[in-house]
């Protein structure tokens, strides 16, 4: 196998350069999408029934008092937007903001989802480790995403149905 032919120090390093990698690329890879695959949510990015608008993540987890002090990195790559704060109020700016949302959040299920390929080079334990990391950093992106989006979304509905 090939975990057996590399050094662990080398592996380290491996992981270290492969979490880089995919966090980079899938950032890139949701940048270049279209904007019209995000104006409306998928299978994956649609409302689950417990999540009531967004209440249940304010509401369990108290998203609103943390949510802030994660690092945002939207406007990394030309033409990306940052959801620091809200582009503007009115309709395009808040359909625009929700689009970026699912952009964010996709980014982040890809990352996590890249997880399971260390399989390939580590350890089970550390695989383990690894996978749980990659759970640990992309799910509070994903929440905050939701929880914003469904926010606007509901916002959306009230000012502009």
């Amino acid at each position: 196998m090939l975990r057996l032919l590399i050094p662990q120090g080398v592996t380290i390093l491996v992981d270290i350069v492969a979490w880089g990698t995919f966090h980079a690329a899938t950032g890139y890879a949701a940048h270049r999408l279209r904007d019209e695959r995000l104006e409306s949510d998928g299978w994956l990015l649609r409302e689950r029934g417990f999540e009531d608008g967004g209440r249940w993540y304010r509401r369990r987890l108290r998203i609103h008092r943390w949510k802030d002090r994660l690092p945002e990195a939207g406007a990394l790559f030309t033409g990306g937007l940052s959801k620091r704060e809200l582009p503007s109020y009115d309709g395009p700016g808040l359909r625009l903001f929700a689009r970026e949302t699912r952009r964010a959040e996709l980014t982040h299920w890809w990352c996590m989802a890249c997880g399971p390929l260390f399989v390939l080079w580590n350890p089970p334990l550390a695989a383990g480790l690894l996978v749980t990391y990659g759970v640990l950093v992309n799910l509070p992106f994903i929440l905050i995403q939701r929880y914003n989006r469904f926010r606007i979304q509901s916002l959306l509905e009230r000012r502009y149905a």
